[in-house]
């Protein structure tokens, strides 16, 4: 009876070491980049045939190489498609789009995404993402709930909650973007810096809607971008609580005329005002009236702006190596 147990036992430790071996060695035999073109020119049509084509947990990054094109595609990468780079050929002509919305059927908000991005370390480059569904309430171009995602040179077109920036311990970037929409149009949890982005407003309600972890100390950071809005809009608020703790700072940034004096909304709960965090910085344009912001919202001094720096908050402040948003 021993002998039998042993032998099974040493059987089943064979297999597991096969197994580990099959999934950890030769990795030269797996595919660390591919093309996908519109036109046929790729190895791939569709921008999710290629992410299906790829190799879940690689020993390497991966990157996929997009040409030019319209992929009207609802795609998703799954949180075990780890170190993936999406770059586009031209931001202008590199778009992915869709047009779910919220009430399509069963559909709701979190279900409306054109893209989905769960893998962590995702990096895009000169790529749009579009939700074409018009004005119909939530419908979601980007749904990014990946750890250490970084977004460069990139549009994000929709109208109400155009990203949803989830995960409430993920960290996300956001560098020389172009960003759209009309009501809370950068939404949710994660702890997202926006740097030298343009934030167009297109009606007549609220840029960013935070839903900030309590235990976390940075919401949404928006540092040197410029707001602005089209012909229709007059009075733009920079955000408003979603949860109680919720918390978005704008420093240095240029704010249009359109701005609501008071910048900031409770979001019709008063005890809103005694959790949430909602400040600014040396901002500037006529949009930037701190003498007339709401009473409990914030002006940084200058001690308090300066801990709103890349490293603390995205990185590791005691660390000396390069960060994963400096790559």
């Amino acid at each position: 009876m021993k002998n039998r147990f042993r032998f099974q036992f040493v059987l089943l430790l064979l297999f597991m070491t096969q197994l580990f071996v099959g999934q950890t060695a030769n990795p030269e035999k797996y595919k660390y980049q591919f093309v996908v073109a519109k036109d046929g020119s790729g190895e791939f049509k569709y921008i999710q045939d290629a992410i299906d084509a790829m190799r879940k947990f690689p020993l390497a990054p991966i990157t996929l190489y997009i040409k030019n094109g319209v992929y009207n595609e609802k795609i998703e990468l799954s949180a075990n498609n780890t170190d993936v780079t999406f770059i586009g050929e031209s931001v202008d002509k590199t778009i992915i789009t869709y047009n779910d919305y919220s009430g399509r059927g069963k559909m709701g908000t979190f279900d409306s995404y054109t893209a989905k991005i769960s893998g962590n370390r995702f990096r895009a480059e000169n790529i749009t993402f579009a939700n074409s569904a018009g004005r119909v309430g939530q419908a979601v171009a980007l749904y990014v709930d990946a750890d250490k995602a970084v977004f460069k040179n990139c549009k994000f077109l929709g109208n109400q909650d155009t990203i949803y920036n989830g995960g409430e311990y993920s960290r996300q970037f956001f560098v020389n973007c172009h960003i759209e929409g009309t009501t809370d149009f950068i939404f949710g949890p994660a702890t997202a810096v926006f740097k030298n982005c343009t934030i167009f407003g297109k009606t007549n309600s609220y840029i960013t809607a935070p839903n900030t972890p309590k235990d976390k100390e940075f919401g949404f950071v928006f540092l040197d971008c410029k707001v602005i809005v089209n012909e229709e809009v007059d009075k733009l608020y920079l955000g408003r609580p979603w949860r109680a703790w919720a918390k978005s700072v704008f420093i240095k940034c240029e704010l249009p005329k359109q701005i609501a004096v008071e910048a900031w909304d409770n979001w019709g709960n008063a005890e809103n005002e005694k959790t949430a965090y909602f400040a600014e910085y040396e901002c500037t344009g006529e949009g930037f009236k701190p003498t007339e912001r709401a009473a409990w919202t914030h002006q940084l001094k200058k001690s308090e702006a300066e801990k709103y720096t890349l490293k603390n908050i995205l990185g590791n402040p005691k660390s000396t190596e390069k960060e994963w948003y400096e790559l």
